[in-house]
């Protein structure tokens, strides 16, 4: 990998997470039920990466889908479930507590290179786990309390789909699964049709945020997300991944007032703390460019 190269991940990943950091707070500010707003947000994001395909591959559109292959469609699944498990989970508990659990997906996605990729785990890897599982512990603990603990049990769900989603990339770095984004989004679809989703019923404001969310965002983030990670090691990704678990909620706290409670505050620090050391001793154990 050349320096161009690793410029060119850095910047792809870091600008899609700041793009991407209203996100929550976006969600929290559209008051249509949560399967229209699903409904729309994944809609509106596989329109716009179809879009940005079309332009990319013109006549080979359709053969970038078939490219995929059978690891696109598990990345496809992991987004799937993953949209479902996220978006309900900002809605059923506070942002916060949403991005701090979900930040924990590096870890997850250790413990699967270990089960699929059959890569070692280092004794900081596995102390890593226990310390951000602990401070989910933490997190639950006080969610128990406070009726979050649903939400709170959909945000862990979710880390697991994008830790393993992570995995996934990884192992097929050489593959564009920007489709498998777009199949992952369209999935999504029949299925909060099913539970009960009223496209049409939605108000001039919400279809302006919904609009802004999946027209734009969304799209645009993720795609520079999946393409991220192919010029890069795990550990920076994982490390500037990091910015939207501390920006998310400040963005939320500062529009609508939410302040995290002071166990999600204490886990925020051990988990963040835990990851951020981590990363570092794992960047500074890589080999030189």
């Amino acid at each position: 990998m050349n320096y161009s190269d690793h410029t060119k991940g850095l910047l792809l990943t870091f600008i899609a997470v700041l793009i991407l950091s209203p996100d929550a707070l976006l969600v929290r500010l559209i008051h249509a039920d949560v399967w229209t707003l699903l409904f729309w947000r994944c809609l509106l994001t596989a329109i716009m990466m179809s879009l940005f395909l079309a332009l990319r591959y013109r006549q080979r559109f359709f053969q970038s889908f078939y490219a995929i292959g059978k690891t696109g469609l598990f990345s496809a699944l992991t987004i799937t479930i993953g949209s479902l498990l996220f978006v309900n989970s900002l809605k059923l508990t506070t942002a916060a507590n949403t991005l701090i659990i979900l930040s924990a997906s590096p870890v997850i996605s250790s413990l699967l290179s270990w089960l699929i990729l059959r890569e070692k785990i280092h004794l900081r890897t596995k102390l890593s786990i226990f310390a951000c599982f602990g401070g989910i512990l933490i997190i639950f603990s006080g969610s128990l309390q406070n009726g979050l603990l649903l939400g709170d049990l959909m945000a862990l769900g979710a880390t697991a789909m994008w830790g393993s989603n992570i995995v996934i990339i990884r192992s097929g770095k050489n593959i564009n699964m920007i489709p498998a984004n777009v199949l992952g989004n369209l999935c999504v679809i029949p299925i909060v049709l099913l539970l009960g989703a009223q496209p049409m019923n939605v108000a001039p404001a919400d279809a302006g945020v919904l609009l802004l969310l999946g027209g734009l965002i969304l799209p645009v983030s993720f795609a520079m997300i999946t393409l991220g990670p192919r010029y890069l090691q795990a550990p920076e990704v994982s490390l500037i991944l990091l910015a939207e678990t501390i920006l998310g909620p400040i963005w939320v706290w500062m529009a609508l007032g939410e302040i995290p409670h002071s166990r999600t505050l204490i886990a925020g620090m051990l988990i963040l703390g835990t990851l951020i050391v981590h990363t570092l001793m794992s960047l500074r154990q890589l080999p030189n460019r």
